[in-house]
């Protein structure tokens, strides 16, 4: 630290002191309860506060408590978190939730060991919980308190977890003995709101001269940005009919987007036309020819390192379709809302039940 820096309890009681008077009215900040907690620690991984409060809202009257939760069906829990993207933590809480149940009785343990061992809690998850509900003493580390703590100590290099020991033994010293959960929020508060990842607010930020970036001038270089590639992706799907019901399927319960549904097909092969990347992928998973298809509409998606292009079609098919029965379903466009898509699927799902699914001219829905 600088050698203007100030220590300690200085150092920590600026920022509490910061936090009390500029902290957001967040919705999770208004109770002590750790299932609440948990729900938005994991809500706010990969995805901003103003995105998730309207699930967290939601969730909790869908899922008051733990039990709700481990009883719920998991599609139901996945509909409920179409939207937030990173499937696998809904799953996870699933899971953990079964087993705080039957194993807990339905309350969250207070010791780190306990809770580590559960499905989607990682050091992250366990530290937040255990220091908010429970004021334990134990320091978090998310994007937001990784860069201001790299910033404050001059450290140079790009916002990875593997410097996430160097920066806890430089914290730790400055940890507050109460109030843990108290101070947590507020570095990720002040991380959020004036360490921003670009133009950060430097002449509002309360430990101002205990950061050497500031003092070196190298705040908009420190951390070093990390360079994401995007894979570009073009797919094909089928919007096929029946008595007034679509066809979908479901996805494999491992792997990307796993146990989810969509529409039949998939990735366009280069060098291939749109029909007839759609004609091979319905012979492929539907074992019939492709009859007549009409260009629809198209979605652009991007998750994770991809960047999709989707391509709906209106078709039929030549014969009756191979279907397997845990995997395919023909389901009313009302009972559409009841399953729980990819989001660029239910870009589809929702341009379907609207008028725009009439029209002649295709759509985009970027």
């Amino acid at each position: 630290m600088s050698s203007k820096a100030g220590h300690g309890f200085h150092f920590s009681r600026a920022i509490l002191l910061w936090f009390h008077a500029h902290k957001r009215s967040l919705p999770w900040r208004k109770t002590r309860d750790p299932y609440k907690i948990w729900v938005s620690e994991i809500m706010l991984q990969q995805t901003t506060v103003g995105a998730v409060i309207p699930y967290y809202e939601k969730w909790l009257k869908r899922f008051p408590d733990v039990r709700s939760l481990s009883r719920a069906p998991l599609q139901k829990i996945l509909k409920a978190w179409q939207g937030l993207g990173y499937y696998q933590r809904a799953r996870n809480l699933h899971r953990a939730a079964k087993i705080l149940v039957q194993e807990k009785g339905g309350k969250f343990p207070d010791r780190y060991e306990e809770l580590r061992v559960l499905p989607g809690f990682g050091a992250y998850t366990t530290a937040a919980v255990l220091s908010i509900a429970f004021d334990r003493p134990y320091p978090v580390i998310d994007a937001n308190v990784r860069r201001l703590l790299m910033r404050i100590y001059g450290i140079r290099g790009e916002a990875d977890a593997e410097r996430d020991k160097i920066l806890l033994n430089r914290l730790i010293p400055h940890f507050p003995k109460q109030n843990a959960g108290t101070f947590n929020q507020a570095l990720m508060e002040l991380g959020a709101l004036i360490c921003k990842p670009r133009n950060p607010i430097c002449l509002l930020c309360p430990v101002q001269t205990s950061c050497l970036a500031f003092e070196r001038g190298e705040q908009e270089v420190i951390p070093r940005p990390k360079r994401r590639t995007y894979h570009k992706i073009e797919a094909v799907v089928a919007i096929i009919r029946k008595d007034g019901k679509v066809l979908l399927q479901k996805r494999p319960p491992t792997g990307l987007l796993a146990g989810l549904w969509e529409f039949p097909g998939g990735k366009k092969k280069p060098g291939e036309s749109l029909k007839a990347a759609l004609a091979r992928e319905i012979r492929e998973e539907l074992g019939v020819a492709l009859g007549k298809a009409r260009y629809l509409m198209r979605v652009r998606h991007s998750y994770t390192q991809f960047d999709v292009t989707l391509h709906a079609f209106e078709g039929t098919l030549q014969g009756e379709p191979k279907l397997k029965k845990n995997s395919h379903r023909w389901v009313g466009l009302r009972s559409l809302q009841s399953y729980p898509f990819p989001s660029g699927s239910a870009k589809i799902v929702k341009a379907l039940q609207s008028p725009a699914a009439s029209r002649s001219k295709p759509l985009d829905r970027s």
